[in-house]
């Protein structure tokens, strides 16, 4: 790839990066973080993680 493309590739990827990162602490505050919070809890662990994902749900329940 030429210079002036991997420039211009580089700099794209920095800007979704960025919009990225963005978008997910906008997201967080209008969730107020519940829902990171809930996959962190193991919403979405394997299915060894069994006891993790009931109590999360139990906690979303009460929510």
């Amino acid at each position: 790839m030429a210079e002036p493309a991997k420039k211009v590739a580089q700099q794209t990827e920095d800007r979704l990066e960025n919009l990225a990162e963005t978008v997910r602490e906008k997201f967080d505050k209008v969730t107020e973080g519940k829902y990171r919070d809930r996959i962190v809890a193991g919403r979405f662990a394997e299915d060894g993680d069994a006891g993790e994902r009931d109590r999360a749900e139990t906690e979303r329940k009460q929510d």
